[in-house]
């Protein structure tokens, strides 16, 4: 069971997650840091680098004033709240050792790895406090990554396995996500997916019959509630098409963290810390038929189309032209094709000016900025006919760049502008979901 930040975010959240815990049996429990103190531990490291160390105290010294709050509010009795201090203590002394030497990445990670150092160390003493036989599992004894900064699953299965085997006895175990060693024994983090990414490694380090992400919304929906009224949550997915709404802008989810649990056969199931009763989002290898399921958006795409009469039907030139993305380390997206030319789109335009450059030894070369990718995902095997004349029928008065369709069986993509963004999910969800 992982939480994330909001759900530990305050004393009272700290306690109804001890309590939803300790209804449900053995488990691993794996936390965030306290929301928004990863942020802040960013900007002690920021201030570190710029050497400016009273930015750096200052900055400590209100957030130990957070937790020291928290503490007063968790603890009921005085030897419980003595011991938190005590944790908590040592980690802010520990921070404020990096205001003295030399201020680098190997330190900032340090630094970052103490957020959920400390909300493991809370929850911990408070499940004690209540008492709950709960022990802890630190994460910098048995999550590893290797040498290409991939996780060492066989490493982290091994050590993680003899934990286990060390504290049979217990009835909770918590654990902290995001952070891990590197390759050299320094302490690192997951950075994709952080906390997801840890529980969904831990489920398949253990064979779990499940992985539940906790979160503060009840599930996947099928389009973005920010944009558009009356969404709903999907309650299964396939883990393809749930990677396929990761990846193209649904924030619940990090598209790399479902990975492991997909490999081993583990489902993951997204739940609500605020709505427990809720049911959630389930997400498993088995596909449902015959359905179109959600729509997400991801923003900031750049479109390049590249002309040339020139390259009629010659070889090697969407060779040519992939290579000059290759060079300046820059993904595609999506991808249409024609006799005459080409257009990709990208989410990073770093090296924006570079591409064009190059890309212009080819070609004529255009670009369009601040577009939109709308994704629409389900079960979308071109033998499923009329799905995909759904989806242009309900885009009908918007414009539309360009379409991706066929390169998967889970997804159709299609580009409009910024502006008209609003106005396409609505208009998606209205002949998708509403006219059922």
């Amino acid at each position: 069971m992982k939480f994330g930040g909001t759900s530990v975010g305050s004393a009272q959240r700290i306690k109804d997650v001890a309590k939803l815990v300790t209804e449900r049996g053995k488990n691993i429990i794996v936390l965030s840091a306290m929301s928004g103190t990863t942020n802040t531990l960013v900007e002690i490291s920021d201030y570190l680098y710029k050497k400016n160390v009273d930015g750096a105290k200052e900055t400590v010294n209100g957030l130990e004033q957070k937790y020291n709050q928290t503490i007063d509010e968790l603890y009921s009795t005085a030897e419980y709240k003595e011991k938190a201090m005590k944790e908590v203590k040592a980690c802010f002394n520990y921070i404020r050792s990096f205001t003295k030497d030399i201020f680098t990445l190997f330190e900032e990670k340090e630094i970052l790895a103490q957020g959920e150092l400390m909300s493991t160390a809370l929850m911990n003493l408070y499940l004690q406090e209540q008492g709950v036989n709960s022990e802890m599992l630190p994460a910098l004894d048995y999550m590893r990554t290797d040498k290409n900064a991939e996780p060492d699953t066989q490493y982290i299965k091994q050590k993680l396995t003899a934990l286990l085997e060390k504290h049979k006895d217990a009835d909770i175990y918590i654990t902290q996500g995001y952070i891990c060693r590197n390759a050299y024994g320094e302490v690192d983090n997951l950075q994709r997916g952080g906390s997801d990414y840890s529980a969904s490694l831990i489920g398949s380090a253990i064979n779990a019959d499940e992985v539940e992400i906790w979160t503060d919304i009840d599930g996947m929906h099928n389009n973005d509630p920010r944009f558009v009224e009356g969404t709903e949550p999907v309650s299964e997915l396939h883990f393809e098409e749930a990677a396929e709404l990761a990846y193209f802008g649904a924030k619940i989810l990090h598209p790399t963290c479902v990975l492991p649990a997909k490999l081993n056969n583990i489902p993951v199931r997204l739940l609500n810390t605020m709505q427990p009763e809720a049911k959630g989002t389930l997400i498993y290898n088995t596909s449902s038929s015959h359905m179109i399921k959600a729509v997400a958006a991801k923003d900031n795409i750049t479109a390049i189309k590249i002309k040339s009469g020139r390259m009629l039907l010659a070889y090697g030139f969407l060779r040519k032209v992939f290579e000059i993305f290759e060079t300046y380390q820059t993904p595609i997206d999506m991808i249409a094709t024609s006799e005459v030319g080409v257009s990709v789109t990208i989410d990073n335009e770093r090296n924006l000016q570079n591409i064009v450059d190059d890309l212009k030894k080819f070609g004529t070369v255009t670009v369009d900025n601040d577009m939109v990718i709308i994704c629409v995902v389900g079960d979308l095997e071109w033998q499923n006919r009329g799905f995909e004349a759904k989806v242009i029928d309900a885009l009908k008065d918007v414009p539309v760049r360009m379409i991706s369709y066929g390169g998967s069986n889970y997804n159709i993509s299609v580009l409009v502008r910024k502006e008209d963004k609003v106005r396409a999910l609505n208009a998606l969800s209205d002949h998708l979901f509403k006219n059922k």
